[in-house]
């Protein structure tokens, strides 16, 4: 169960880098609202992306 959810995060985590990426790249699904909020979004992404990573790795 524990791995599982590490996994769900460490995929959700890459699902929402690209949707803010693309945001911030081509303003494609929000239209680029504000630039703040993607950076934002994409640094508390890659956070959330580590922290499922080194939680994975600790589970035996």
């Amino acid at each position: 169960m524990g791995k599982g959810l590490c996994i769900f995060g460490m995929v959700g985590s890459a699902l929402l880098i690209l949707l803010f990426g693309l945001d911030l790249a081509l303003g494609i699904p929000f239209g680029r609202v504000s630039v703040v909020m993607d950076i934002g979004f994409i640094v508390a992404s890659v956070l959330l992306g580590v922290a499922g990573f080194l939680t994975f790795r600790e589970i035996p």
